[in-house]
């Protein structure tokens, strides 16, 4: 659905686990899914550095049922040194080997949930990064739109793991009456879900760092920096133009925007009337450092 600025999907497959960030060692999924699994989800389907997610709500169809399960893991992960070694020379690259009882794997259990389905209702903003006469809100929307009906996506979306794929479609209509249409098929209420989930992960970026935007910059654009850089040296000693022109290849302008550091978030999450609010505007959002909004 779309509506002004907002957008619903209808998400759902047979596995999905919302890792608890607290649970070191061995995988506990959350009852349900989390605004940043949400939003990977939206992303998958499309992004651009001049636009943004904001969850507002996510409107729970089909809880799902907890199950666990045993399954091998990796331990380790390559660096990127070695990924340029092995590019170079694959024969010095010691390989990760996992399974079969190998040093870098290792078993785990995991708690997940099975058979889930969600409403994801979002608020689309764009960044000051769109700053260019195409760069519209409604061009945004329109090719959202087109790409979920669809089923295009960049990389298959997964419910908070990759290996747990995620069907998705297009919400026509009001989405508070597509949960009560499902909820009939399924024979249960539209209001079932009632729960207070205490403190749950909102996202690892914060939303609000998020709405400065990020991207790379296009050719031209370095080109353009590389001409004001020029210009500015006139005038200056030939030392001076020297030391500077050292200094500026060696840390080159090569993004605009933000750029934003993980940095774990956290909301009072409730489950009312099978609603989850997220809305950033109508939820505190606890971080590390600010300790809330």
């Amino acid at each position: 659905m779309k509506t002004n600025n907002h957008i619903t999907l209808r998400v759902w497959g047979d596995f999905a686990c919302f890792t608890r960030p607290e649970m070191k060692v061995e995988r506990v999924s959350y009852p349900v899914m989390t605004p940043s699994a949400a939003r990977g989800i939206l992303e998958a389907v499309f992004w651009e550095p001049q636009m943004f997610y904001l969850i507002d709500t996510i409107r729970v169809v089909k809880k799902g049922r907890w199950f666990s399960f045993r399954r091998n893991e990796v331990i380790k992960v390559i660096s990127l040194d070695s990924a340029r070694t092995w590019m170079r020379e694959p024969d010095k690259v010691t390989p990760i080997q996992a399974g079969g009882g190998a040093d870098d794997g290792t078993q785990r259990n995991m708690l997940a949930l099975q058979d889930v389905e969600y409403l994801i209702t979002a608020e689309v903003r764009t960044t000051p990064l769109a700053n260019r006469p195409e760069d519209r809100l409604e061009k945004y929307l329109d090719e959202i739109e087109r790409r979920a009906r669809q089923g295009k996506c960049f990389h298959r979306p997964g419910l908070g793991m990759r290996e747990f794929a995620a069907d998705f479609e297009w919400v026509d209509g009001d989405p508070d009456a597509v949960l009560a249409s499902r909820a009939t098929e399924l024979g249960h209420s539209p209001e079932q879900f009632n729960e207070d989930l205490g403190l749950m992960l909102y996202d690892v970026f914060d939303p609000r760092e998020r709405a400065h935007g990020f991207r790379w910059l296009r050719p031209e654009e370095t080109a353009a920096q590389e001409r004001n850089f020029e210009t500015s040296l006139a005038g200056l000693k030939k030392g001076e133009q020297t030391k500077r022109r050292k200094a500026f290849a060696a840390n080159p302008p090569r993004w605009t925007g933000k750029l934003v550091k993980p940095q774990p978030a956290f909301f009072h999450a409730r489950i009312e009337k099978s609603k989850l609010d997220c809305h950033p505007d109508r939820v505190q959002i606890l971080t590390p450092t600010t300790g809330g909004n």
